[in-house]
This record gives C-alpha cells, structure tokens and sequence, in this order.
C-alpha cells in the first residue's frame, strides 16, 4: 500500500515526506503516538490521520476530483 500511496501522489503532484520507521525510530514513535497503529502506510494531511491507502479519504482531503 506504500507504494500505491506514493503513486498516487505522484500522479496527482501533491509534494509529500516520506520517513521511513523502519530505520528511523523517532518517525516510528511519532507514528505510533499519532495513529495508534505500527502497519504502514500512515498518512496525515493537516492533522488527519489515515491508516493505510485510503483514496476515497486521501482525494477528500487533497481536493483531488475525479
């Protein structure tokens, strides 16, 4: 789902930072603290947290149509 997440992104130009709580384990805390969960992808878009590739949600959020 990470990849498809960033994919998406891509797709349709939303700049985003990826941290990687593989390796980096204050991402991995901060994370963990935000969502309740340890499964990737987590992604917060002005302070809402989506777990998982969520479209539906992310294209809400985003302002992406169609």
């Amino acid at each position: 789902y990470c990849r498809m997440a960033k994919e998406y992104f891509k797709a349709h130009n939303i700049e985003y930072k990826e941290l990687n709580v593989a390796t980096d384990e204050a991402a991995t805390n901060a994370m963990v603290e935000k969502s309740g969960q340890m499964g990737v992808p987590v992604i917060e878009v002005d302070g809402t947290i989506v777990i998982g590739f969520d479209q539906e949600l992310l294209a809400e959020l985003l302002h992406i149509k169609g």
